[in-house]
């Protein structure tokens, strides 16, 4: 089966002075968070949208869902692990609980705070979910990458045509990511904050989706005045 996770543990401490996690704040009017969700109820492939948030903002969540109509029966709320990849791992218990992991059973995961992505990328991640252990979505580095391992020096300058940046979904095979997390030790459960890089470490292929360039993800004052650029730009055509 199939389904997604949305990720919306963020204090949003990047954002500064807000008076909520940054994915609770308005964009045109309506939380980032329901834009995100509602991309992902658009597809019926989903057999449930699972939403991890801080414990303190559960019912504000579910309070939201109610306020703008997406408390489907197949969305859930639940509680969120410590980190990225403990969240992660919190949803596939969740799911756990309910029935016991197939082989093919897939987790569509997602940056609550992105919410530009298109039924493509989303469809993308689904098919190549379903035939790869692991799926990131990704664009082109525009940008030269420059490495600095003290911070203060040049370490080396990769190939630009070989960097991409990361971005959200990724996609996992559940029993598989489950494994994997579970050989970590708990030195590199806190260091390792991307869940793919689970799979990279571990030797295990993680295959490519091209994502897009507005697929931005908003944790930042200016990254907000930018979203409200984009939608009122989709909203003027």
């Amino acid at each position: 089966m199939i389904y997604a996770g949305i990720l919306a543990g963020g204090k949003g401490t990047r954002m500064g002075n807000v008076p909520m996690p940054k994915q609770f704040l308005t964009l045109n009017e309506k939380p980032i968070i329901i834009h995100t969700v509602e991309k992902f109820i658009l597809n019926n492939d989903f057999e449930k949208i699972i939403i991890a948030t801080p414990k303190e903002w559960v019912n504000h969540t579910n309070d939201l869902l109610k306020k703008y109509k997406v408390n489907l029966p197949k969305i859930e709320v639940i509680i969120g692990g410590n980190d990225r990849n403990g969240t992660i791992m919190s949803i596939i218990d969740s799911i756990e609980k309910e029935k016991k992991l197939n082989d093919e059973d897939i987790l569509v995961t997602h940056d609550a705070v992105r919410p530009f992505l298109t039924h493509r990328i989303i469809q993308e991640n689904i098919e190549q979910g379903l035939k790869h252990s692991a799926v990131d979505t990704v664009i082109s580095a525009i940008d030269t990458i420059v490495s600095s391992e003290d911070g203060e020096v040049i370490s080396s300058i990769p190939r630009r045509n070989f960097m991409y940046q990361g971005q959200t979904p990724q996609t996992f095979n559940m029993k598989k990511i489950k494994e994997l997390y579970n050989q970590l030790s708990d030195e590199e459960k806190e260091i390792l904050t991307d869940a793919c890089k689970i799979f990279s470490i571990k030797g295990e292929k993680v295959k490519l989706v091209i994502g897009e360039i507005f697929n931005i993800k908003v944790t930042t004052p200016y990254d907000l005045n930018v979203a409200n650029a984009i939608i009122k730009g989709s909203l003027d055509k």
